[in-house]
């Protein structure tokens, strides 16, 4: 199955991070021989794979278990790939849950809680996707440690403000109910769609803009649906439905059961290419 994006994985070096310090770890060292000791086409998309997961989530620890498959964890399992005789297979602990804007797995699509890719001879990665995958996965596993924040009015989250991907997830794991899986399911298709996205939280809502061109969307909690505002939407086509007091703004109103991820995907692309707002 040939997978969208069409980037071509090539071997790769090992990363500077928090599984690949000074003093390598064992787990590490074990996933370095595996793929040298592959010595194909295998060893050069699983060595894509762990370089692309590494980049998304460089907190992520390595571990090399489950019959010789290389495992990454933050907060708990956030993947394991593992190279068999014709594909390589990337299996996320709790895909099930996750949204998967970019449409990667094709296999175990009926278990409880996995979801795998089966990667085949000739296919590319999409590396976009693949690593929204993982910033998803990690914001699922920091959910389930059973803190939250304040609710307000409405059910908005009360997130200190901050930049980069951590407090934004910090607000959409503590987005009640079904509200929080719309979050992920937004934020996932943000970062598919805008790969260089920025991130930051203001007012108690999440940000997303384009480094020197500002933020161009935010979410924000409402009681019956979140909100997505496009601080340029009146430039966007077709115009989104929702008018604001800021006449250049235009929101969606997203209910629960009612995310057009492909109408939101043109829109953001649309947004993302344009000035946006300067919150500094």
């Amino acid at each position: 199955m040939a997978m969208a994006n069409k980037t071509r994985a090539k071997a790769a070096a090992p990363l500077k991070t928090a599984a690949t310090s000074s003093v390598r770890s064992t787990a590490s060292r074990k996933i370095d021989e595996q793929i040298a000791s592959l010595g194909d086409w295998r060893g050069e998309l699983l060595s894509e794979v762990r370089r692309l997961i590494l980049q998304a989530d460089p907190e992520a620890v390595e571990e090399w278990k489950w019959q010789n498959s290389a495992v990454w964890s933050h907060d708990g399992v956030i993947a394991a790939a593992k190279a068999t005789r014709v594909k390589v297979r990337v299996t996320f602990a709790h895909g099930a849950s996750l949204s998967d804007p970019g449409k990667l797995f094709n296999a175990s699509l009926d278990a409880d809680t996995m979801r795998t890719i089966d990667i085949l001879e000739g296919d590319a990665i999409d590396g976009a996707a693949l690593q929204a995958l993982v910033r998803e996965a990690v914001a699922y596993n920091s959910s389930q440690d059973g803190s939250a924040p304040v609710l307000l009015s409405g059910g908005n989250p009360q997130v200190p403000k901050g930049d980069g991907d951590a407090p934004v997830q910090a607000y959409i794991a503590a987005m009640p109910g079904w509200k929080s899986d719309v979050g992920r399911r937004l934020d996932a298709l943000i970062a598919c769609n805008v790969p260089d996205v920025r991130k930051a939280v203001r007012w108690n809502s999440p940000f997303y803009g384009v480094e020197g061109m500002g933020f161009f969307l935010n979410l924000h909690v409402f009681t019956r649906y979140v909100r997505v505002t496009l601080f340029r939407g009146v430039e966007l086509e077709p115009l989104p439905p929702g008018s604001s007091k800021d006449p250049d703004s235009r929101h969606i109103d997203v209910h629960e059961g009612e995310l057009d991820e492909e109408q939101v995907a043109a829109w953001v692309r649309q947004a993302a290419a344009r000035p946006g707002w300067d919150l500094s």
